[in-house]
């Protein structure tokens, strides 16, 4: 007896990355649910469940908080919904090709076009399918497409889009096309059949073909395993449908010259062996021969290419994405980015158009593994080697920091930049540039052993100086300039007016005396000056920020004359008396004989910096603009009125009593 197993038997792609990531889910030891069976499989459902792994059949039995796994068959955008709702962390296990056809129909629903469904009406996957837009018609073959365009003869001329199951047979999925191609004429036509499925059906009827009997092994309730029974026994009578080996009996098949043996994508390795085994003699290890299948079943001549397509759904481990083929297109999340800071909503979107490198391609079970982190690291390396021959600059983000300087992530490719080539002081942390975008300017790659250089002060000097020459092409007397303060001296202020740094002397940051520029500005001051002068053989400005339009000798000819009271501030002393000022720009000598109104020995006896007093103008020098202040003339101003008032008090007493005296003289003479 010759025993001979399909190669495509068992797991398909889809639905071992179900079992796998519950799997993992249960490993971890958090609260999981899986709303209804992972997988079409009895043994492998109630494995999940000794795991730890409890079973819910509807969103409201899964319990609040609770991780959810969805079923390689996926679910509804209303399921998803109602999970949300209930607080749940969503572990989506629904098969890449499943998840294609999610977007697909949501999709052309938002275009306004009817989506018709080929496939089981009762099936898992086809509900789901449905429940990702509003007014499906699922349709289980091309009888009922004829009769539902009869029924409705305008549905012919509708936009219509028809997408399968990606389990029923290619016989009812060509029918289907075939019937709506000649009578509709908006049609939009998706052949979402899966490959894997494809392929496992054919080699189920090339082995059913030659064989005198067939076992199919599978679950009762897996639509793929009752196609294979069905296309199985069509061409070999003597086949059986099995779940598990104790339901074989092999003295009914020992006779038969050969025996072949497929399962359903729902049937584990470890069930096939249990049957392979008992019908064998022979210890044959099925593992090792389902692992040396999947090795040939890895197309590696397109490995390496460049291919784009669009995202189509996003998940906690992978991103599914539309090749515009049969083959079910994904990229692991470790393979998206290099940069540990982004994530992965920041980075691609529902939708969005994707350029991807093919890692490996399975056609067995039509999966492409791709990456975007290698092709953009490939694409990478060869634009730094082009920035550094065509002396470019690139930009990229400053992920790490060491004792010599800084590391720089551009695109995935680590860039060294020296402590010296930063662009910081001596004394700056090398910190401060941390996940901060930088400009930079590569010098030196060497690719075979994956060391890169880079110059951020470079870039900077280059710009400083760019901006310098154009500075000293258009600069004139009287332009004005919004400047930043790069530093402070005891005379003066640096301003950057862009590339270049001009001088504000201490006279010409304000009309007002003062002792030190950091009584007007501070370092990073953002401020507004004007050209004084400027040479460009020294490459020295002088600069000017007091508003020349604004005359203080006007100001103070305008306001006050000679013999004037003023209130003024005293802003230096001097041995030989006091300089007051008296408005912004203009001051005034107090003399240290009109200080007081007796002597003094020096001005500060009487006088401190910045005390506010009042003073007589005594004399004003037009020609020279010089003020002369004295508080001695007020105090004796003062002392001169009280003076006179006291004398014209005793004045009046005196005229008082002579008119009285004068009036009793008239009168004693009139007697």
């Amino acid at each position: 007896m010759k025993l001979e197993l399909a190669r495509s038997a068992g797991f398909c792609y889809g639905v071992r990355r179900a079992v796998e990531m519950a799997e993992q889910a249960a490993r971890s030891g958090c609260r999981c649910v899986m709303l209804g069976p992972v997988i079409h499989n009895g043994s492998v459902i109630e494995r999940l469940k000794a795991q730890g792994v409890a079973l819910a059949e509807t969103p409201e039995q899964v319990p609040e908080g609770a991780a959810v796994i969805i079923r390689s068959h996926g679910e509804g955008r209303p399921v998803h919904q109602a999970l949300a709702a209930r607080g749940c962390r969503v572990i989506d296990a629904t098969c890449p090709n499943v998840a294609r056809i999610h977007h697909l129909v949501a999709r052309a629903e938002a275009e306004g076009r009817q989506v018709l469904i080929i496939g089981m009406r009762a099936h898992p996957e086809v509900q789901a399918i449905a429940g990702w837009c509003g007014h499906p018609v699922v349709l289980e073959g091309a009888q009922e497409l004829e009769q539902w365009l009869q029924e409705g003869p305008e549905r012919k001329s509708l936009p219509l889009t028809m997408v399968s199951q990606t389990t029923s047979t290619q016989m009812i999925w060509d029918l289907s096309v075939e019937k709506a191609k000649k009578q509709c004429t908006n049609l939009k036509i998706f052949d979402t059949i899966c490959n894997a499925t494809y392929k496992r059906q054919s080699e189920a009827q090339a082995l059913a073909a030659r064989c005198g009997a067939m076992i199919v092994i599978g679950g009762r309730d897996s639509s793929n395993t009752k196609r294979l029974w069905e296309l199985c026994a069509a061409l070999c009578p003597d086949t059986v449908w099995i779940e598990r080996a104790a339901e074989l009996e092999p003295s009914n098949l020992c006779r038969k010259a050969s025996i072949g043996i497929t399962a359903g994508a729902s049937t584990p390795g470890w069930i096939i062996k249990e049957v392979y085994d008992k019908m064998s003699d022979e210890n044959f290890e099925i593992e090792e021969s389902f692992a040396e299948m999947l090795e040939k079943s890895i197309k590696t001549l397109n490995t390496g290419e460049k291919v784009t397509g669009v995202v189509t759904g996003i998940a906690p481990t992978e991103i599914y994405v539309d090749l515009g083929t049969k083959h079910a297109g994904y990229i692991p999340v470790s393979e998206l980015t290099d940069d540990p800071t982004v994530k992965v909503e920041d980075l691609v979107k529902v939708g969005d158009e994707i350029e991807t490198y093919v890692m490996r391609v399975n056609d067995q079970e039509g999966v492409v593994t791709l990456s975007k982190k290698r092709l953009d690291t490939v694409k990478s390396w060869d634009d730094i080697e082009q920035a550094r021959e065509e002396h470019t600059t690139v930009e990229g983000v400053v992920t790490e920091e060491n004792k010599g300087g800084v590391v720089v992530n551009i695109k995935g490719v680590r860039v060294f930049i020296p402590a010296s080539q930063t662009g910081l002081p001596r004394d700056a942390a090398m910190s401060e540039l941390l996940k901060k975008k930088v400009r930079l300017r590569i010098t030196e790659v060497n690719r075979a052993r994956r060391r890169v250089v880079g110059s951020i002060r470079a870039v900077e000097a280059e710009e400083r100086a760019a901006k310098a020459a154009e500075v000293w092409n258009n600069i004139e007397e009287g332009k004005r300039y919004s400047g930043t303060v790069k530093s402070l001296t005891s005379y003066g202020a640096f301003v950057d007016i862009g590339g270049v740094d001009g001088m504000v002397h201490i006279s010409e940051l304000s009309w007002s005396r003062i002792k030190h520029p950091s009584e007007v500005v501070s370092v990073g001051d953002s401020v507004e000056v004007y050209v004084i002068s400027f040479d460009p053989e020294k490459k020295k400005i002088s600069l000017g920020m007091k508003d020349r339009g604004q005359d203080p000798w006007s100001v103070f000819t305008g306001k006050y004359n000679i013999g004037d009271t003023a209130n003024v501030r005293v802003v230096k002393l001097m041995t030989f008396g006091a300089f007051a000022e008296i408005v912004p720009g203009v001051d005034g000598l107090i003399h240290i004989s009109q200080i007081a109104d007796h002597r003094i020995d020096k001005p500060g006896d009487v006088l401190s910096e910045g005390q506010m007093v009042d003073v007589k103008i005594t004399d004003i020098d037009y020609d020279h603009k010089k003020v002369s202040l004295s508080i001695r003339a007020l105090l004796e101003d003062a002392q001169r009125t009280q003076s006179a008032g006291a004398a014209e008090g005793e004045d009046a007493v005196v005229a008082s009593s002579d008119s009285e005296g004068t009036e009793v003289a008239a009168d004693f003479n009139e007697e």
